[in-house]
């Protein structure tokens, strides 16, 4: 009899993977979304690690501060290289019915997670983003892994690992990784990277990992919060 109970627990799950993973590519995204906007606000402890040719930082240590639709800002006053399309622009394209066509590829699995990847195209050639490929996690309704091919900072792949606020859709960490040849470097870095590139290095891409912690979720922050330093 346990036995029987366990086949059927197996099976029922097994289907309903199956069926979730079945479901249009928009509606995954839809769920995707609507898990992220549980989140009406928030804020993190964040620790940034730079492993970039060329250049040398220490790790640094702020404060990430959200509040939807689309204010974000990051508290410090240290050189934070970090690519822009990692946070505000993958929620945009995860959100943008009208401008890209979601088409679903193939089922594959990453570090034991079954996902269901995705094709973000876009509908019209004046976008910067020429692709954007998502693996989406359809139990737990998050994005595991991002891959976005752009005209001005080339490929940029993301990688989430989420623990703490997997409720929110909100990770612990992510690793992001950089076309060195493309990736926009801060003005600050320049004579930095000039005068370090006589030194022969073959690395083609580099590293930018955020770990992210002490979470407060929709308790309010104020948009004053979000204003540009003077």
């Amino acid at each position: 009899m346990i036995n029987l109970k366990s086949n059927i627990v197996i099976l029922l799950l097994t289907f309903y993977s199956i069926t979730l993973a079945a479901q249009s590519p928009r509606t995954l995204l839809n769920y995707v979304q609507a898990k992220l906007n549980k989140a009406n606000n928030y804020k993190a402890d964040i620790n940034i690690n730079v492993d970039l040719p060329y250049i040398t930082i220490l790790p640094i240590e702020t404060k990430l501060y959200f509040k939807q639709k689309d204010k974000f800002k990051i508290d410090t006053k240290s050189i934070a290289i970090l690519p822009k399309q990692g946070f505000l622009q993958l929620n945009m394209l995860v959100n943008d019915t009208v401008n890209y066509t979601a088409i679903f590829q193939s089922i594959e699995t990453i570090n034991k997670i079954k996902t269901s990847l995705i094709n973000l195209i876009p509908n019209n050639d004046t976008s910067d983003v020429v692709l954007a490929k998502l693996w989406v996690d359809a139990v737990n309704q998050v994005i595991i892994k991002c891959q976005l091919t752009t005209k001005s900072s080339g490929t940029i792949k993301t990688e989430y690992t989420y623990g703490s606020q997997l409720t929110f859709g909100l990770p612990d960490v992510i690793k992001f990784i950089v076309d060195i040849k493309k990736f926009k470097i801060p003005k600050a870095l320049a004579a930095d990277i000039n005068t370090s590139k006589s030194k022969k290095v073959e690395k083609k891409s580099g590293e930018i990992i955020i770990t992210l912690k002490n979470y407060e979720i929709n308790k309010g922050i104020a948009d004053s919060v979000f204003d540009k330093l003077k």
